[in-house]
C-alpha cells in the first residue's frame, strides 16, 4: 500500500510541476502524465512507474478488509418503498454429472435485461439442504442486494443457488458419512460440467474470472473453497461461512486436497473471505483451521470473526453483506 501511494505522489507532482499550463486549460490527468514521461525523456530523469497489476490485486484485498462489518445494519434487511425487489424462480436444468433432472433458483437483477451482461454469483447450501434453503426470507438476499445496489454499495449481479448433491445412484442426502460427502465434492464436475454452461446459455452473463464468484454455507463452504481453489482461472472471488471440516488431509475424511493444496500460484483470487460463528456448536472451530492453513500458506484473504451468531443463517446474512460489497468492483 505504501509504495502504491509513493508511486500516485510522484505521478501527482509530476504532472503539477510540469504541466501547469495545460491543467489551467482544462486538460485530463492521463494527458498530463504522458507530457510529464516525455518530458523525463528528454531530461534524462528516472521515469515514473505504474503500478503492477499485482500491487493492484494487493491493494483491492485490502480496500475489502477496510470495508469488513461484523454485523449488517439492520436498515438494510427492510424493504423500501422506492426500491423493486426481484424473486428467485426456479429452472431445470439436465446434469450429466448426476444423470437426471436438476433444480436450480436463479435471482435476476431489477430491470433484467438480454442488452446487458452481468457478473455471477454461485451461492451453495449446507449438508441435508437444496436449492430452496438460501432463497428463505429469513435469508434476506433479495432485499439485501437491491437495497445495496441501490446505495451504490454492490455490484447488479444474477445470484445462482443450485442443488449440490450429485449422485447417479443417491437422489437426496441420507446421512453424514463418507458415501454422502463424496456425493457433495462430487459437484465441482456439475458445477463445470453442466450448470455453468446452463447459466451461460440461458441468461445474459458476464465471463471471466473477474465477474465469477462462489460463496457456500457450512458443507457448501467446503465445496466453495473446494471449487475455487480448483478452478482458480473461473473464479476471481471465493468466500465460505463455517465451513465444514475434512477438505484436506488430516481434518476428516474423505478428504480431497493435501494441507500443501490449500494455496494458489499466480492466479490468486481477487478476494478470498472467510466468516465463522464464534459459537458454532455444528463446525466448531474448523473455519479457524482453515484460517491457519490460509496463513501458514501465505494465502492473503480476509478473516470475519461473528461473536453472537450461530450455525445457521444468523451468520450467513453478515457474510454476504461483506460479500456482496466486496466482489465484482
Amino acid at each position: 500500500m505504501k509504495k502504491f501511494k509513493i508511486v500516485l505522489a510522484v505521478m501527482l507532482a509530476a504532472c503539477l510541476s510540469g504541466c501547469q499550463n495545460n491543467a489551467a486549460n482544462g486538460s485530463n490527468v492521463p494527458e498530463q502524465n504522458s507530457i510529464a514521461a516525455e518530458n523525463n525523456e528528454t531530461s534524462g530523469e528516472e521515469s515514473v512507474t505504474e503500478p503492477t497489476e499485482a500491487e493492484l490485486e494487493e491493494t483491492y484485498m485490502e480496500k475489502c478488509g477496510e470495508m469488513l462489518a461484523e454485523m449488517p445494519p439492520e436498515e438494510i434487511l427492510e424493504k423500501r418503498d422506492e426500491v423493486v425487489y426481484p424473486e428467485f424462480e426456479k429452472y431445470t436444468y439436465y446434469s450429466r454429472t448426476a444423470e437426471r433432472d436438476t433444480h436450480v433458483n436463479v435471482l435476476l437483477p431489477a430491470g433484467y435485461s438480454d442488452d446487458k451482461d452481468y457478473p455471477v454469483l454461485y451461492i451453495l447450501h449446507g449438508y441435508y439442504d437444496n436449492e430452496d434453503w438460501m432463497a428463505r426470507e429469513i435469508v434476506h438476499i433479495p432485499e439485501m442486494l437491491a437495497n445495496l445496489v441501490s446505495d451504490g454499495e454492490a455490484k447488479e449481479m444474477i445470484v445462482v443457488l443450485p442443488y449440490i448433491y450429485c449422485s447417479k445412484d443417491m437422489p437426496y442426502c441420507t446421512g453424514m458419512d463418507t458415501q454422502n460427502t463424496l456425493n457433495y465434492d462430487n459437484f465441482i464436475n456439475d458445477m463445470t460440467t453442466d450448470l455453468m454452461p446452463f447459466i451461460e446459455e440461458n441468461f445474459s452473463v458476464a465471463k471471466g474470472r473477474e465477474n465469477t464468484a462462489i460463496t457456500g454455507f457450512s458443507m457448501g463452504g467446503r465445496e466453495s473453497l473446494f471449487i475455487g481453489i480448483s478452478h482458480p482461472e473461473l473464479f476471481g472471488y471465493i468466500g465460505a461461512v463455517c465451513p465444514a471440516p475434512g477438505l484436506t488431509k488430516g481434518s476428516g475424511d474423505p478428504w480431497q486436497l493435501e494441507v500443501s493444496e490449500l494455496a494458489f500460484n499466480d492466479d490468486a483470487p481477487y478476494l478470498l473471505l472467510l466468516s465463522a460463528a464464534e459459537n458454532d456448536g455444528v463446525v466448531g472451530s474448523n473455519p479457524a483451521q482453515y484460517e491457519r492453513i490460509f496463513t501458514r500458506n501465505k494465502v492473503e484473504h480476509l478473516w470475519h470473526s461473528m461473536s453472537s451468531t450461530g450455525h445457521d443463517a444468523s451468520s450467513v446474512t453478515p457474510h454476504l453483506y461483506n460479500y456482496f460489497r466486496m466482489i465484482f468492483h
